[in-house]
């Protein structure tokens, strides 16, 4: 049965990756042009959604659109430009979070980090169910009760594509990209090409549609309907902060690399948007049930053209549009769970989050993601009238904290150079445009459901607030587990350093009673475990030997020099261990690897240690808190109980030593 999962899991997943080979940073990482496919898509698929939320929030006063799609330009502009800063920055990525964190404080980047992570899940949910509406839009009515059981596989295929690894989920979406690009960008020239002398017209009925709106509106009114619908439309600006959360995955020079794909993000999205609303305008779009502005757009734009070609285009650019929606999810599935594994290695989440997969993936972070992507699609039946309602929020509250963050930064470095002035020159105009956009979409969405929006936020940050409470007051019990037990060891070490006598020769004896010791580094917890193994069982065992997994995750797999410092660091850790036990008279050696999974690395490891010292038994230490509760199971490791099930299935012995610390 197992084989079989396996060969399920390499058919569909991948076959492992070696964590060894000197390109695999290469073979993994994005060019700008496939990070502008993978980030980029987001913002350019809203173009699905947020012009048409702008327009019908505008009533019947389309022209006004003109001013709403002119502001959104100029939104993106700065925004892009402001995380262009963030990058130079950040070379490291992080964005959003990671900028509040450092500029701010922790806390406020764990509420960064939160409402990103519900901004990505909701990405996800939205692009699917947009895509799902467009596809519909030109099948027969009768079909639309299967519109979310398609969402939902949709959903699911996108899981699967993306724990197969970000470059292949990519390429393999990059034909609907091209196809998507192609046919929108000729469809925007047509209309402006075939409507190049009615221009003075547009003018002229813009004019008078101001006029007519400020005498039936006042000036205010008309104001605050150019806010509204400029806000509603404020999904199109999600997107643009993905470059800088999505650094570590580019190609080197990463900041080069990171830049490049920005400047492609911001003409691409820019041009779009602007396009799109202008083409509504032109071509006199409205409302039909059933269908997007967009499908009308395109059906009054081809409407002229010979029954056949008109048809294929249709389809063609419908099915571009459906499918883009689908790409544009990748936002999500591929910074959600880097986000996500950002937080858990500073222990916000729990610490599993940040495990990669054999497909060097945090795949823990994909199946979050995309499962709670799922719930939400249910829930809501894939209505993105509802979504949109639920989506942007989120993200203006990290572009509003991100933007502060910068602002604040330099103003500090102030008269360091002339370039600052620049810069917080930017920084300060998106910070005045976030703000107005967080409060405005939080007003005019909070009583149509983005209370819900909020609601999810806030209980996602209260639950990392416990997380990390837990954490810390378990870390302290460690360090005092540390302070008792290292420096009596040190000494003792010390001790037969400087002794005059010295230690009769050691033999190896590979049949001699062996004990192997599973040890994390040279810490409280691993003494702790070899101090038990001597206590328990005295004058037993004659070989010491010490196994450690080096555990490849989210916060070390950035590149060739952190793998071999990995590496390093725990030969050295194994070294001490060694040293200490031939001091006092006994055979030891380490062993030692790196894996992206404990369990399967300790199992490998051990096999060669039980094969070169069969009359060996395993020992490994296990927390044990005086009152086990819901948060202790759930955030520590619990791979020991994992291992034993392992060794024992291969006739090894395996012996879990209790670790007793307070009560949490």
């Amino acid at each position: 049965m197992s084989s079989i999962l396996k060969k399920i899991k390499k058919t569909l997943i991948g076959a492992e990756r070696n964590i060894k080979d000197p390109n695999v940073f290469h073979k993994l990482a994005l060019t700008a042009f496939l990070a502008w496919v993978g980030l980029g898509a987001d913002g350019l698929s809203s173009s699905a959604y947020g012009p048409e939320e702008a327009f019908l929030a505008l009533g019947n006063h389309h022209h006004l659109s003109i001013f709403v799609a002119l502001a959104s330009g100029f939104t993106i502009l700065v925004i892009s430009m402001s995380y262009t800063h963030i990058i130079e920055l950040f070379p490291s990525g992080g964005g959003g979070y990671l900028v509040a964190s450092k500029l701010l404080s922790p806390k406020t980047g764990m509420v960064s980090g939160c409402a990103l992570l519900i901004d990505y899940v909701l990405t996800i949910s939205i692009s699917i169910a947009s895509g799902s509406d467009a596809m519909f839009s030109f099948l027969p009515i009768g079909w639309l009760d299967y519109k979310l059981v398609f969402a939902a596989f949709g959903l699911i295929v996108l899981i699967i594509l993306n724990l197969r690894g970000i470059r292949e989920s990519v390429i393999t979406l990059l034909p609907v990209f091209i196809i998507f690009l192609l046919t929108h960008v000729f469809i925007i020239f047509y209309a402006i090409i075939t409507h190049l002398f009615n221009f003075n017209q547009v003018i002229s009925t813009t004019s008078i549609e101001l006029s007519s709106t400020q005498n039936e509106l006042g000036f205010w009114g008309m104001i605050f309907l150019i806010i509204k619908a400029y806000t509603m439309g404020a999904g199109t600006y999600t997107g643009i902060e993905a470059v800088s959360n999505g650094t570590p995955m580019l190609r080197d020079p990463k900041v080069t690399t990171a830049k490049r794909t920005m400047k492609l993000m911001l003409i691409s999205l820019s041009f779009m948007v602007i396009g799109i609303m202008f083409s509504y305008i032109l071509y006199e779009v409205h409302h039909v049930p059933g269908k997007t502005l967009n499908a009308v757009l395109f059906e009054n734009a081809t409407s002229s053209w010979a029954p056949g070609v008109s048809s294929i285009f249709l389809i063609i650019i419908l099915l571009s549009e459906a499918t883009i929606l689908f790409v544009a999810a990748q936002a999500g599935f591929l910074d959600g769970p880097r986000v996500l594994s950002s937080m858990a290695s500073d222990r916000w989440f729990p610490s599993k989050f940040a495990i990669l997969s054999d497909r060097l993936i945090t795949h823990n972070g994909v199946l979050l993601m995309g499962g709670s992507a799922l719930v939400i699609l249910i829930l809501t039946k894939g209505s993105v009238k509802l979504l949109v309602v639920l989506y942007s929020i989120n993200v203006f509250l990290t572009f509003f904290l991100s933007q502060l963050g910068m602002v604040i930064h330099w103003w500090k470095i102030r008269g360091t150079g002339k370039k600052w002035i620049k810069k917080i020159t930017v920084n300060s105009i998106g910070l005045i445009l976030t703000t107005i956009i967080l409060i405005s979409v939080i007003i005019f969405k909070f009583f149509e459901g983005g209370w819900i929006t909020l609601i999810l936020t806030g209980s996602l940050i209260s639950l990392s607030l416990l997380i990390k409470n837990h954490y810390n007051k378990a870390g302290k019990m460690v360090a005092e587990l540390d302070s008792q037990i290292l420096p009596a060891l040190t000494s003792s070490i010390d001790y037969l350093n400087s002794a005059e006598e010295k230690t009769k020769e050691i033999k190896f004896d590979s049949e001699a009673k062996t004990a192997v010791v599973l040890v994390n580094g040279f810490n409280g917890l691993g003494v702790h475990t070899l101090l038990s193994v001597v206590k328990t069982f005295p004058k037993t065992f004659n070989n010491f030997v010490f196994l450690q997994v080096g555990v490849i995750d989210a916060g070390n797999f950035k590149g060739r020099t952190e793998i071999q410092k990995l590496e390093e660091s725990i030969k050295n850790e194994g070294k001490r261990y060694v040293e200490f036990m031939q001091k006092v008279g006994h055979y030891s050696e380490s062993f030692f690897k790196l894996d992206t999974e404990a369990v399967d690395g300790i199992q490998s490891l051990a096999e060669k240690i039980y094969n070169k010292f069969p009359n060996s038994v395993f020992f490994g230490g296990q927390l044990v808190f005086k009152h086990e509760t819901f948060f202790t199971k759930i955030l520590h490791n619990q791979i020991v109980f994992s291992i034993q099930r392992r060794l024992y299935h291969e006739g090894i012995p395996f012996v879990i030593l209790p670790i007793r610390i307070g009560a949490l």
